[in-house]
């Protein structure tokens, strides 16, 4: 396999994951903000907005939608990185008092706190708005990373 291969295959991987992650993602975002996909709650309604299923509502929606196109992308996954966090140690181990994963159910929002860290290290990659604005800027017609 050559090496353009190599770095086609790694950039087709890389939007995928970060299209597939980003979908998801938003759609846990349009649940409790837009009552979407059975609506949020028992009742299936929508979150407040100044609680705190409102405002992790309002960071899944946008930077969902965002990570989707690969627009802002690394600021983006770095808020919702430290938003998964935040869910893992708050609502999952500290209402458990069970440290690991698989006690306290929050395989979930960990892989999305890892996730999200490796786009906000990473970038969008070269197939997102972010490169493309990149080689506008540029002048530049070949993809460049992001």
């Amino acid at each position: 396999m050559t090496t353009t291969n190599v770095t086609r295959y790694q950039s087709i991987a890389h939007a995928g994951l970060r299209i597939a992650a980003g979908l998801a993602f938003f759609s846990h975002g349009a649940q409790k903000m837009l009552g979407w996909f059975g609506g949020f709650g028992p009742e299936g309604g929508t979150a407040d907005l100044m609680s705190r299923f409102g405002i992790a509502g309002s960071i899944e929606l946008a930077a969902g939608a965002c990570i989707v196109l690969g627009v802002a992308t690394r600021p983006l996954a770095f808020i919702a990185s430290g938003e998964m966090a935040v869910a893992y140690f708050w609502m999952h181990w500290g209402r458990s008092s069970e440290m690991w994963w698989w006690k306290n159910r929050g395989e979930l929002v960990l892989l999305y706190a890892f996730i999200w860290l490796l786009f906000a290290a990473w970038g969008a990659g070269p197939l997102s708005v972010d490169a493309w604005l990149r080689r506008r800027r540029l002048g530049r017609t070949e993809p460049v990373a992001s």
